[in-house]
Formats: structure tokens, C-alpha cells, sequence
């Protein structure tokens, strides 16, 4: 536990390193003075606008429709997620949450969040507003940002209701732990295993299976090769993302974290590379992905009621997701023809 010299210490460190840096994100400052992301941010409660939120997370988010269209960010190490929307159709219940409009499509995680906060954000463009949203390890997991200045009163009157009564710089953390329990491959019974993943009737019965069979994700996908999965070349989600554009494919593209799954869904147009960094980059709808911290890649198959659906999962060295991608469906149609053939394609293709 930090004390409060030392907390009022980090929020004069980023100030300095801030004005000498000012277009590196409060992320990469967080990594450069060895603290979460979220202790930095809380470091500036108490002053230069930044207000720590009182976790009601639910009431927060019904509040947000509100603001209009926005835009919403998650992200993990790999990759970037950026959709605007409307927060419509907002939904808890239990431990997950649910945010369900035609752009705003999230998964929500809230009992493991630690601490959010609204705050300005400097940009070239001018000061954003936003929310901002970590985990109880001070990671982000979810971020709002305002996009039209006439509901500023709307969101400045979101921030006061929902204002925490302590607004003492600094944040505690808890340490970081990995969450992996799963059995080795050697552990599982394969033929079992894999008569359940053959009997699946709906892709969300995918990581109950996982679950009951205490396995991995990615020892899941090792167990099926052959089966129903095939590892295939990481430069692979490169192709797919180009022949969805280029054939105007629909797709789906999850990102998430511990806190947050964020999803598109709709066709893709413009696909750059640069540096590292593969890019989505339209008008409603960005991706940032790392290439280079792609570690393994896999196209995966899941029978449902509607027959077989495809994607395309991929795998940093720590065996945790970046991206999952998919053809665009809705419960009750099989799966459109021409994402079946593209990733078919590529699996011949792309295979290691």
C-alpha cells in the first residue's frame, strides 16, 4: 500500500513526464513509471477534473444512452476495438451485463471491475470527455468518450450523480494473478471431450463445455486438431480481413479482456497496415492489432442447431485471446456461404 506522499508523488511524475512526452498515452506513461494504468488516473482525483466514480456500474451505464452516439473502446495487449454508437438496451443480470444496439454490442464483466472515473483526455483534436472503467487490478477494461459537445451538460450531470464520496488521490490494487486452472491436455479425456464439442447446439454452450471439462481454451483447440480445428499461419486474420472487404463480406470481430468483450458486426472497408499495426479503419468501426505479438492462429469449428460456424481465433504468448473473428449471423440462420468459403480458403491455404 502506497501512503499519500507517495500518491501525490506520481501524479507530479506524470505531470513532468507529460510535458515532455505529450503525445504518449497515460497507458504507456503507466508502464514507464511502473504502476496500473488506473492508479495513474487516480492519482489526479481531487483536482485537474478528475472524478473517481462510486461502482455503481449498472445505473452508470443506463444513464449513458443519454450522450447519443459515442464512441466506446476496449482493448486488450494485442488489440484495440473503437465502435460508435448508442448505448441501447442496456441489461444486467447476475454476474455479466449486456449492452445490445446495432453498433454499441458489448458482453459486460462488472464484478470484476475495481474503480471507474470521468475525466478529460487532451488530444490533438481538442479535450475529450470521458469514462473510464478498470479492473481490481487496475487494468483498463472499457472506455467511453463523448463525441458530441452539446450533451456535455447531460454527461457533467451523469458525473455529479454518480460522483464518489472519496475523491483522495491514489488507488490500491490488488496484485496480478493469472487465471489459468486448467487441466494439461494429458488430463482430458479426448474422445469424451470431443463427443461434447461434436453434440454442442448453440456456440454460448462452447465455454460451459470448457468449463465443465476444466480446460483451456487454447488446449482445447490442440485437442481438436483435425477435428474441428486447424492451426493455421498468423498472417491469416491479414487475408481474411482483406477478402471480407474486398468481397463484401459481413463479419463479426470480438476483442476483450477480463472486463469486457466488444464486438462489430457488419462488413469491413478499408484495411491498412502500418508499422506493427493492422488496421480497420472506418468511419463507425476501428481495429488496432499487433501482428507481431500474434502467436498462434486457428480456425475453429462449432456445430450448432444451425449448423457449422466458423472462426478464426487468435493467441498471444500467454495463451490468452486477442481476436476472435466470424461471419456475421443472427440465432436461427446458418452461416452465410461466402464467409464459409473465405475462411475455407485460407485454412487450405495458410495452414502450418
Amino acid at each position: 500500500m502506497t501512503s499519500k506522499t507517495d500518491k501525490t508523488s506520481l501524479r507530479q511524475l506524470w505531470d513532468e513526464y507529460k510535458r515532455s512526452n505529450p503525445t504518449v498515452r497515460t497507458r504507456e506513461i503507466a508502464k514507464h513509471l511502473n504502476v496500473s494504468e488506473a492508479e495513474l488516473v487516480a492519482s489526479a482525483c481531487d483536482g485537474a477534473g478528475t472524478v473517481r466514480l462510486n461502482g455503481e456500474w449498472e445505473k452508470i451505464f443506463k444513464s449513458l444512452e443519454d450522450l447519443g452516439p459515442v464512441m466506446a473502446l476496449t482493448r486488450n495487449e494485442s488489440a484495440v476495438h473503437e465502435k460508435t454508437g448508442v448505448y441501447r438496451n442496456v441489461s444486467f443480470e447476475g454476474h455479466a451485463g449486456l449492452v445490445l444496439d446495432e453498433q454499441i454490442d458489448l458482453r459486460v464483466f462488472h464484478k470484476r471491475w475495481g474503480s471507474g472515473f470521468a475525466l478529460p483526455v487532451e488530444n490533438p483534436q481538442g479535450t475529450l470527455h470521458s469514462f473510464q472503467f478498470f479492473d481490481k487490478q487496475g487494468s483498463a477494461v472499457h472506455k467511453i468518450y463523448v463525441k458530441d459537445p452539446s450533451v456535455l451538460d447531460r454527461y457533467r450531470e451523469i458525473v455529479q450523480t454518480f460522483r464518489s464520496g472519496d475523491q483522495s488521490p491514489g488507488l490500491d490494487v490488488q496484485i496480478e494473478k493469472s487465471e489459468k486452472s486448467g487441466k494439461s491436455r494429458e488430463e482430458v479425456d479426448r474422445a469424451s471431450f470431443l463427443k461434447s464439442w461434436s453434440e454442442l447446439k448453440d456456440t454460448h454452450d462452447f465455454i460451459p463445455m470448457l468449463r465443465t471439462y476444466k480446460v483451456e481454451r487454447l488446449h482445447a483447440l490442440e485437442l481438436a486438431e483435425g477435428r474441428f480445428s486447424q492451426e493455421v499461419g498468423n498472417g491469416t486474420v491479414h487475408g481474411v480481413l482483406e477478402k471480407a472487404a474486398g468481397d463484401e463480406v459481413s463479419i463479426m470481430v470480438f476483442v476483450g479482456n477480463r472486463g469486457m468483450i466488444q464486438i462489430h458486426s457488419g462488413p469491413v472497408h478499408k484495411i491498412r497496415m502500418k508499422g506493427d499495426w493492422l488496421n480497420v479503419l472506418d468511419s463507425t468501426f476501428n481495429l488496432h492489432l499487433r501482428q507481431d505479438l500474434i502467436h498462434r492462429s486457428w480456425v475453429v469449428e462449432k456445430p450448432t442447431e444451425d449448423g457449422i460456424v466458423t472462426s478464426l481465433e487468435l493467441f498471444d504468448d500467454n495463451g490468452d485471446q486477442i481476436v476472435t473473428v466470424f461471419g456475421a449471423r443472427k440465432p436461427g440462420i446458418p452461416e452465410d456461404p461466402s464467409w464459409t468459403g473465405l475462411i475455407n480458403e485460407h485454412k487450405t491455404t495458410e495452414a502450418v
